[in-house]
């Protein structure tokens, strides 16, 4: 098969690349970086910066659409130009293509409902904490207004090897060897093993199904707890973990933003509303519509290993 995969230049999109590459597919891989700046090799690389609008590219038979602003602080303007403009630059560019899919995040469920064993039925959009999350419930109001073939998947929290978002923040977030948490690190999360994502990629290419939406994560869900302690220690760093009441963090949060907001900070506070509401409450996903009608059946687990064989 012959496939486009954008924003191939980071973390999930080089993986998904790479992967489907080393799987006999012929891939085409896009990103905003100069090529000499990837740091991995990259099949058929183009660079293209989405806000350039539409580009000539090869015949293809998929697109796989990685590319995004990923963040939890920022300009709503920047957000909506990658993950909104962004997404409808690359529609029109792959505007022929049948098989559209479209990588959304678990983020864009509405904040004002249970986030547990959460389905893909559920509300979205509303009482959002970000411009990441509002951005990219945006886009899929546009992939799904389209009426176009298109699968939508929703991850949430994606890590695994070539990491570029967890693992570092966890690391640079520690002070004087100590790492603050939001809650009591007993609420459980779904968490998504780029490896399992890249397996839900595949199983959405070979499937008959053109059209849905699919949670995608790994087979179990995990407390805080013992995710922060496996990735510390996997890093070589101390498991001393700090909780703070979820209500001090989230008016720490509040009042965190607040500053940034007054002085024009671009730098993310280190503690935002977003971030709480992520780490400090239960945030699971229904998986099985992705077990029944993609035939699912992720491996990986946070202990870097096949999650079948962490038993055995």
């Amino acid at each position: 098969m012959r496939i486009a995969v954008t924003g191939a230049s980071g973390f999930m999109g080089g993986t998904v690349a790479r992967e489907l590459a080393a799987k006999g597919h012929t891939v085409f891989t896009f990103g905003r970086r100069h090529a000499d700046a990837v740091q991995e090799t990259l099949p058929n690389y183009l660079q293209w910066d989405l806000s350039a609008g539409v580009t000539a590219v090869a015949e293809v038979d998929a697109v796989i659409h990685c590319a995004a602003k990923v963040g939890d602080w920022g300009p709503e303007a920047d957000y909506r130009r990658v993950n909104v403009d962004g997404t409808r630059v690359v529609m029109e560019t792959f505007a022929e293509v049948d098989r559209f899919v479209h990588v959304s995040s678990a983020s864009v469920y509405s904040g004002n409902q249970t986030l547990c064993n959460i389905s893909e039925r559920a509300s979205v959009g509303n009482d959002l904490h970000n411009a990441y999350a509002r951005s990219k419930a945006e886009a899929e109001e546009l992939v799904l207004g389209s009426e176009r073939n298109a699968v939508i998947l929703r991850p949430h929290i994606v890590y695994g090897p070539g990491d570029t978002t967890l693992t570092p923040r966890l690391l640079a977030a520690r002070r004087l060897g100590w790492l603050p948490v939001p809650g009591n690190g007993r609420n459980l999360l779904s968490v998504t093993h780029v490896l399992n994502f890249v397996h839900a990629v595949e199983r959405v290419l070979d499937s008959s199904v053109m059209r849905g939406i699919f949670n995608i994560a790994d087979p179990e869900a995990i407390s805080v707890d013992e995710l922060l302690r496996t990735v510390l220690q996997r890093n070589g760093a101390d498991a001393r973990l700090l909780y703070i009441p979820r209500a001090v963090a989230w008016t720490a949060a509040v009042m965190s933003e607040g500053v940034n907001a007054v002085f024009n900070r671009q730098k993310a506070p280190r503690l935002t509303r977003y971030l709480v509401a992520h780490i400090a409450e239960e945030n699971t996903l229904d998986l099985s519509n992705a077990f029944e009608l993609l035939g699912y059946a992720p491996r990986y687990s946070v202990h870097g290993r096949p999650a079948q064989e962490e038993n055995g």
